[in-house]
């Protein structure tokens, strides 16, 4: 393999202080990142509200990305949603201020995922069949199935997130 070329993550070979059973949802969650910033490096502010073709915009996706990771992290601690968490997923898919960046976003992202990589470390591996309720429906789920839930859930919206960015700046360019 050429020296240049970057393994994903997963091929990177264990996490320090990550339990074994909880290194996919680690490696998963990174993975996202490493591609977030890749593919959003030099992506205009001026685009993240935008829908092309009515999907969600980038925005939307960074946003969605750290309250999902808060949201489910917060279920596998057996805990309920405060007010506050569930006022911030109200706002979901809507510019915080007329100037938000998108470096912004990916810096609240980025502080979530060091939140929810702390909580894997910490999290014991006899807890991980433990039932915890989700939602205000209390429905039921386990503390391995939210956390990698989240990790799947995080994967799915970067996949999204990246088509969006592109077709955004492919169209833009094309248009000058």
């Amino acid at each position: 393999m050429n020296n240049t070329q970057k393994l994903e993550v997963w091929l990177r070979g264990p996490l320090p202080d990550v339990p074994p059973l909880l290194q996919p949802v680690a490696h998963a969650l990174l993975q996202a990142q490493e591609e977030i910033h890749t593919y959003l490096k030099d992506f205009p502010d001026t685009l993240l509200w935008e829908c092309p073709g009515g999907v969600a915009s980038v925005g939307f996706h960074l946003q969605h990305l750290a309250g999902i990771l808060d949201r489910l992290f917060t279920y596998a601690r057996g805990q309920a949603l405060t007010e506050q968490q569930l006022h911030s997923l109200s706002l979901e898919g809507k510019s915080p201020t007329p100037s938000t960046t998108t470096q912004e976003l990916l810096q609240a992202f980025d502080t979530q995922l060091i939140m929810a990589l702390d909580q894997l470390c910490t999290t014991k591996e006899n807890t991980l069949t433990e039932v915890r309720g989700v939602g205000r429906g209390q429905v039921p789920s386990t503390v391995l199935g939210l956390l990698f839930h989240a990790a799947e859930h995080t994967q799915r919206h970067v996949g999204q997130l990246l088509v969006t960015a592109k077709v955004l700046v492919v169209t833009v360019s094309e248009q000058k």
